[in-house]
């Protein structure tokens, strides 16, 4: 089957058996050409100016015996990078309460670890469980899974599940030596026998060939059902890591990455994920062209900068986008509103206490007042 036949099949059912062949066909396209047929699927499928906002919270960083290559919390590499230990689960509720007034509709908590140990899992699913409560939808990432904890994770009510196969089999080697393809796999299949929802995609830009970014995609492609999230990361090049002096990914291969993972997954949520800090706004303007439409929104994505929340709203006004809505979250409206109110709250109760304090009160029950 032609490029051309796969991508008009692909607008209604999504497909499982692309063949490397097809897939480098659609990245040999002519820009335009491939960036108007992700379009066609784009929409089919989804509001065109609609981006899913998700907040991304490091719940335990550092120290992680894994080797990722382009991994600051890697404790192979001298990055600078302190070890933390796991957040309190009161710090976590508290930055899902001020995403979710900023806009977010998920919220993503990521601990740096091989695997959850048993005494660490008890109080991540607390987490899950008083985030949830919020309304918002909730993701983790905590490395390598067994069924048991899937079905754990699952019944606290986690909604998405994220572990990435970073790159192509063929060139995964390069990368990581201290878990193999086949381990990602398996623990995608345990996330998914335990009913929760799968985000997985990869990194570009880590000195791998046009190849393997196809074949990265033919992984998830085979999927089935394909996963609900893919995040299409821009390596973050971070000193002290073995890919921090690598040469740059030219942003228009990472635009066409974005269109070919569009076509291939029209239901998936395709996320702009990391490396949007060194993007300029016409980057992100192409790739929101090309079928992105979920994004992290906030100050950092674990341990790396990302676009602060301002620069996010002023560039979603300029192109006309808003967030996605959805059951168990307000609008865009209502969310805008609900900080105003607060903002607003703020200011009133400054100005109270200017206005009623009692010069004759002793400093130790002012402070107590302010406090």
């Amino acid at each position: 089957m032609t490029a051309t036949g796969s991508a008009s099949s692909s607008l209604n059912a999504p497909r499982h058996n692309w063949t490397l062949e097809e897939i480098e066909g659609l990245f040999s396209l002519p820009f335009n050409d491939l960036l108007f047929r992700a379009q066609q699927i784009h929409r089919a499928h989804f509001d065109a100016s609609a981006v899913q906002v998700s907040t991304l919270l490091s719940i335990k960083t550092g120290a992680c015996p894994e080797d990722c290559k382009y991994c600051p919390q890697s404790g192979h590499y001298n990055t600078g990078l302190g070890k933390e230990k796991l957040l309190e689960i009161e710090k976590v509720v508290a930055q899902a309460e001020a995403a979710k007034l900023a806009g977010a509709s998920r919220f993503c908590m990521g601990a740096a670890w091989r695997s959850p140990r048993e005494r660490d899992l008890d109080v991540v699913l607390e987490m899950v469980r008083q985030v949830k409560a919020l309304g918002l939808e909730t993701c983790m990432t905590l490395g390598m899974l067994d069924g048991g904890q899937a079905e754990r994770l699952a019944e606290a009510g986690l909604d998405y599940y994220n572990h990435n196969l970073d790159t192509s089999p063929e060139f995964y080697g390069e990368i990581i030596t201290t878990r193999t393809y086949a381990d990602r796999l398996e623990t995608l299949g345990n996330v998914r026998q335990a009913g929760m929802k799968v985000c997985s995609g990869g990194i570009l830009g880590m000195g791998e060939a046009p190849r393997d970014r196809a074949a990265l995609l033919q992984q998830l492609v085979r999927l089935e059902p394909h996963p609900e999230s893919v995040p299409i990361n821009m390596l973050v090049k971070v000193p002290g890591t073995p890919l921090d002096t690598i040469e740059d990914l030219d942003p228009l291969e990472f635009v066409r990455a974005i269109a070919v993972a569009r076509i291939l997954m029209p239901q998936s949520h395709v996320r702009l994920s990391a490396g949007r800090e060194q993007m300029d706004d016409s980057t992100q303007a192409l790739a929101f062209l090309a079928g992105a439409n979920s994004i992290f929104y906030g100050d950092k994505l674990l341990t790396t900068e990302n676009p602060q929340a301002e620069r996010d709203r002023a560039l979603f006004a300029r192109l006309g986008l808003h967030p996605e809505r959805i059951e168990t979250c307000r609008d865009d409206a209502a969310q805008e509103s609900a900080l105003d109110e607060a903002l607003e709250k703020q200011a009133l109760e400054q100005t109270a206490r200017a206005m009623f304090y009692d010069a004759s009160a002793s400093r130790q029950e002012h402070a107590a007042d302010v406090n």
